[in-house]
C-alpha cells in the first residue's frame, strides 16, 4: 500500500534506492525528524518494507523511525521534497537519472551517494548527472568511510558531503548529523567521486593481498601506494590534494581495505581462495562496485596519462584472467624509483 505523502517542507527528501546504503541514509535522515521517502525498483521489496517497518533483507536490526514512510510510486515519492537523494549502483546511475528527467520539479536539489566511473564514457557522476539533467539544479555527492549496518545502527559515523553550492552542501550535512553522525563539507565534487571509485578497486586488491596470506606489511604498503595512485588520478582530472587525505580518500580507503563489511574486500579474498568471478560475486550476493570500477578507472587512467600500477594488476585480475599471484609478482618486479616520484 502507497504511504501518503508527505507535507512540503524545506527538509522533506526523497530517497531512491532501498538497497543497504539507501535504507540506512532515509534512516540517519528520518532520525534527524526530516520527513524522508524512501522508493525503490521492486515493488514486493518495498511491500515487506513498509510492512515490517525494517529492511529485514539487508539492515534487519534497524527499525524505521517515524518520519521514514516506504513509497512505491515514483512519481509520488517526488511531491513534497526538496531534496532528492539517490543511492543507486554506478551502472544505473544514468537510467534513473533518465527516469527522472520529465518529473523533476522546479526548486528540486539532487544529491547521490553513487561510487563509480561510468563504463564507456569514463564520466564521474556529477558528469553523468549534468549530461542527463543539465546544469541549471544544485546537485551534491555522498562519500567516505560508511558502512550501511553501522549507520543504520546508529553507530558514530563521519562522512563528506560535497557540491559546488556551499549552501546545498551545508544544509544536507545538517540534515544528516546529529550525536552519532557528523557530515562535513566540501566543494571538491571530483576529488570525492575518484576517491569513490577508487577505493573501491584497491579493496580487492587488499582482499587478494590478504588472501594470500602475505600479512599487515603487504596490506599497508598497498594502501599508502593506492592513495598515490587515487591522488594523481584525482589531480590529473581536476581535483586538489587535500580531499584525498580525508574522509573521503584515505578515509574510505582505509575502510574498505581493512574490513571484512566490504564487498569489495571479500571478493578478493574469494578470488584469492581460488573462486571465479562469477562464483564470488554469487557468494557475496550485493552489486560489487569494484568489478566495473576497475575497468573504467583503468580507461580513464589511460587517458588522462596517469601511472596506476596497482589498479592496473586488479584490472588483470578481474577482467583478463592474470592470477592473483602472478599479479603481485608482476607490482614487486617494477623497476624501482623514487617514491614520490
Amino acid at each position: 500500500m502507497a504511504s501518503p505523502a508527505p507535507s512540503k517542507t524545506s527538509s522533506a527528501i526523497a530517497v531512491l534506492g532501498a538497497g543497504s546504503w539507501g535504507t540506512a541514509l532515509a534512516i540517519q535522515l528520518a532520525r534527524k525528524g526530516n520527513p524522508t521517502v524512501l522508493w525503490g525498483r521492486d515493488p514486493g521489496h518495498l511491500a515487506e518494507l513498509a510492512q515490517d517497518r525494517r529492511n529485514r533483507r539487508y539492515l534487519p536490526d534497524a527499525a524505521f523511525p517515524d518520519a521514514l514512510q516506504v513509497e512505491p510510486d515514483l512519481s509520488r515519492a517526488l511531491v513534497g521534497n526538496r531534496t532528492l537523494l539517490l543511492a543507486v549502483p554506478s551502472h544505473g546511475l544514468r537510467g534513473t537519472l533518465a527516469s527522472l528527467a520529465g518529473l523533476l520539479p522546479p526548486g528540486m536539489r539532487i544529491a547521490w551517494a553513487t561510487k563509480g566511473i561510468e563504463l564507456g564514457t569514463g564520466l564521474l557522476p556529477h558528469q553523468v548527472a549534468e549530461e542527463v539533467l543539465g546544469t541549471g539544479m544544485p546537485m551534491a555527492v555522498l562519500s567516505g568511510p560508511t558502512f550501511a549496518r553501522e549507520v543504520g545502527a546508529g553507530m558514530p559515523t563521519a562522512m563528506t558531503v560535497a557540491s559546488a553550492d556551499a549552501e546545498f552542501a551545508l544544509e544536507l550535512a545538517r540534515s544528516l548529523s546529529d550525536l552519532h553522525f557528523r557530515a562535513y563539507t566540501s566543494t571538491d565534487i571530483v576529488g570525492v567521486e575518484v576517491g569513490g571509485a577508487v577505493k573501491n578497486v584497491l579493496a580487492i586488491g587488499a582482499g587478494i593481498s590478504d588472501g594470500l596470506g602475505f600479512g599487515a606489511n603487504s596490506r599497508v604498503a598497498l594502501i599508502t601506494r593506492g592513495l598515490v595512485e587515487m591522488t594523481r588520478l584525482g589531480i590529473a582530472l581536476g581535483a586538489r590534494q587535500e580531499t584525498f587525505v580525508g574522509l573521503a580518500g584515505l578515509g574510505d580507503l582505509v575502510l574498505t581495505c581493512t574490513d571484512n563489511a566490504s564487498r569489495n574486500r571479500r571478493f578478493g579474498l574469494a578470488l584469492a581462495a581460488g573462486a571465479s568471478i562469477a562464483d564470488a560475486e554469487r557468494a557475496i550476493g550485493q552489486v560489487v562496485e569494484g568489478l566495473p570500477a576497475a575497468l573504467a578507472v583503468r580507461q580513464v587512467a589511460e587517458r588522462v596519462h596517469v601511472e596506476m600500477p596497482i589498479c592496473e594488476q586488479v584490472y588483470r585480475v578481474v577482467h583478463t584472467g592474470l592470477s592473483p599471484t602472478e599479479g603481485v609478482r608482476e607490482l614487486m618486479s617494477r623497476d624501482i624509483k623514487a617514491e614520490n616520484g
